[in-house]
């Protein structure tokens, strides 16, 4: 996993915020946040009566309105300040990545010849050809060769990483570079569309939009502050008829310190914050909304190869049955990859050469290769004379075989579970209508997984395990990683269904995955996070990337959006419960004179009705900054039980937004009452 964690501020980005927090006072950004543009209208309306008083006979008052304006257009610019902080992480992250996606040439292959032309007039299709030392020149898949990448300019990793043609490591990403060797590629994007212009667009927080979630919390404060603005209104008759003075900036000043102006100011940076700290893991959301939707994941749905796996799976041996030898079984096996450019076809002839094992390549020179395809789980070739030559699943060999009137060997079920039982994956190799032996083929599971699924669990999430290989083979990999459960010898579809059968159930459905048999059940779950290794399709069908290729990684995901959700609704309780100490300040101020029965609510005992509306509203000021480090943070996750989580946030931000602003409220005025 990288460890190039960027810090949450810099000289730079707080600059450029402050910066930003003026540029964003104009009226048409701030109506995007209706709570704020409120606030601003307010400052706008007192800072009038300030300059020219005599249009609103408030001369005497001058002082007064002047010290409401500042504190007005401070409590913007920390809102402002906030959002703008928030952004200018993401705008960080995204020059970083504008540095890496440069002018590039391309060796551009036409009508059989290479031709050197500009990045830029390479078009989706375009084969080009990236030697040692090269850059890549746009997103595409390797279709011919095998090379080292570095690709430390996305990823942060300097270990550089092995891309081939054939099985789910053939991607590539524009702006890496080849390290060694030669590959051939084939372009998968058009300019402006590669994965670093989508990177450098989702990651720049300006350009973000707002998700579900925070649109219904929007809706919200939005409605809650048009109710306090019609309070507001109506008090001004009601102190008429009571022969009370009510000053504008005064019913401005209550109306600022009602409406929820905490959240309301903290609620942009919550979630680019939010989506900014899932970069910070190397993960690329392609949403908001796919962060919140992982807050409250309650399956996760995991292929085996490489995600729980390394999935490197190689041959390690092969074993003989119905009576036939090693040389036979391994002959036809080569025979059978001759053409398989797979990983594993090639570890089959590897092997060949370890055992000093020999086979009548001649055989396959004009043999037309058969792809392996989820359906079938098989592949291999069909030879010049007519003879057919398989390798795949033991159980669709044995119907391959069977549908051609041949038989099966009385060992070969044995030896297939025998190996199945060790944690490998035995592949059938057969001639027409015999089958000669199977091919042992390694696999390993990452270190720390069960550990991982241990987190998942504590944090009620259901884990389920799909892989193509048989029941007793997936059995085994299950224990040993941990998997609350499984599904074996899995096609496509199968992933589809079990995701539409929790969906069903009500639940929200996380996958994992990095192959392009992967990539329908990535876009039908919920939150799809793919991995930077994996195809083309795997990426695109997904709503997340996780660039160092750790399917692991969904655990921090998943923790970042219980903690998206969680900051959103501890700091919304806060704001809310802080209004119950305003009302304590600023009403008694408002009436104690004509009604002096209303001193009985002064339970603050703050020094004058003027010191008491001034403190507040400089508490409700100050509190906006105080808590950007949370609100960019995000409020720290511990997995436990809903009940547990909602009774400990009740107490911590309901309690304390409502004695942090009567203690807050009381200094203020203590310091606020010397000078006025």
């Amino acid at each position: 996993m990288s460890t190039n964690r960027r810090p949450m501020l810099s000289s730079s980005i707080v600059q450029g915020a402050v910066k930003d927090s003026f540029i964003k006072l104009n009226p048409i950004t701030m109506l995007k946040n209706p709570v704020m543009f409120v606030v601003e209208v307010g400052t706008l309306v007192v800072l009038l009566m300030t300059v020219f008083p005599s249009y609103f006979g408030t001369g005497h008052n001058v002082g007064f309105n002047l010290t409401v304006f500042v504190i007005l257009l401070f409590t913007v610019l920390f809102a402002n300040f906030a959002e703008a902080l928030a952004e200018g992480r993401g705008k960080a992250q995204a020059d970083s990545l504008k540095k890496s996606k440069k002018e590039m040439t391309a060796n551009k292959l036409a009508l059989g010849s290479v031709k050197v032309v500009s990045s830029t007039e390479l078009r989706k299709g375009d084969i080009v050809i990236v030697s040692q030392g090269e850059m890549i020149p746009g997103d595409g898949e390797v279709i011919e060769g095998l090379a080292s990448v570095d690709e430390s300019a996305i990823t942060g990793e300097s270990a550089p990483v092995i891309k081939e043609a054939g099985g789910d490591f053939s991607s590539v990403t524009g702006g890496t570079r080849v390290v060694s060797d030669q590959i051939k590629v084939r372009i998968s994007s058009d300019p402006g569309e590669s994965f670093i212009d989508r990177m450098i667009s989702l990651v720049e927080g300006a350009k973000r939009q707002k998700t579900p979630n925070e649109l219904a919390l929007n809706t919200l404060l939005t409605s809650l502050t048009l109710i306090f603005l019609i309070v507001v209104v109506t008090l001004a008759p009601i102190a008429k008829y009571l022969n009370i003075v009510l000053d504008v900036p005064v019913l401005i000043a209550l109306l600022v310190c009602l409406i929820p102006t905490t959240i309301g100011g903290l609620l942009s940076a919550i979630g680019i914050a939010g989506m900014d700290r899932v970069t910070q893991f190397n993960v690329l959301a392609m949403s908001g909304k796919a962060v919140e939707a992982a807050g409250d994941i309650n399956t996760m749905i995991l292929d085996k190869t490489g995600t729980i796996t390394f999935g490197n799976r190689m041959a390690g041996e092969f074993i003989p049955v119905g009576g036939e030898s090693v040389e036979t079984v391994a002959e036809w096996s080569a025979i059978s990859s001759v053409k398989d450019e797979t990983p594993e076809g090639r570890s089959v002839l590897e092997l060949m050469k370890k055992q000093n094992l020999s086979f009548q390549e001649s055989l396959a020179s004009g043999a037309e290769f058969i792809e392996f395809k989820a359906e079938t789980r098989m592949s291999g070739v069909d030879l010049e004379g007519g003879r057919k030559v398989r390798k795949g699943a033991v159980d669709a060999v044995k119907k391959w075989v069977s549908a051609q009137g041949g038989s099966i060997p009385g060992d070969l079920d044995d030896k297939g579970n025998a190996v199945a039982s060790e944690g490998g994956t035995p592949l059938a190799v057969a001639v027409d209508n015999r089958i000669f032996g199977l091919i042992y083929l390694k696999d390993t599971v990452k270190p720390g997984m069960r550990e991982r699924f241990d987190q998942l669990r504590k944090m009620g999430i259901k884990t389920i395990m799909c892989t193509g290989d048989n029941p007793l083979t997936a059995a085994t990999i299950a224990r040993e990683a941990g998997v609350d459960d499984f599904i074996a010898e899995s096609k496509p579809e199968d992933k589809i269904a079990v995701i539409r059968r929790e969906q069903a159930e009500g639940k929200l459905v996380a996958m994992t995955g990095d192959g392009t048999n992967d990539a329908p059940a990535l876009a039908q779950a919920d939150v799809g996070l793919a991995m930077n290794s994996g195809t083309v399709a795997a990426k695109e069908a997904a709503n997340m990337v996780d660039l160092d290729s750790d399917p692991s990684k969904i655990i921090e995901v998943v923790s970042i959006g219980k903690q998206l959700l969680m900051t959103r609704g501890a700091l919304t309780t806060f704001s809310i419960a802080n209004d119950i100490a305003k009302y304590f300040a600023i009403i008694p101020a408002m009436f104690t004179l004509a009604i002096p029965q209303m001193n009985a609510l002064n339970v603050m005992h703050l020094g004058s009705p003027m010191s008491a509306i001034l403190s507040a509203l400089i508490f409700n000021a100050v509190i906006i900054p105080l808590l950007i480090p949370l609100a960019m943070k995000g409020v720290k996750y511990k997995p436990m039980s809903a009940s547990k989580l909602l009774s400990r946030n009740l107490f911590v931000y309901g309690l304390g937004g409502v004695v942090v602003p009567f203690i807050g409220i009381k200094l203020i005025d203590m310091i606020v009452h010397l000078w006025v």
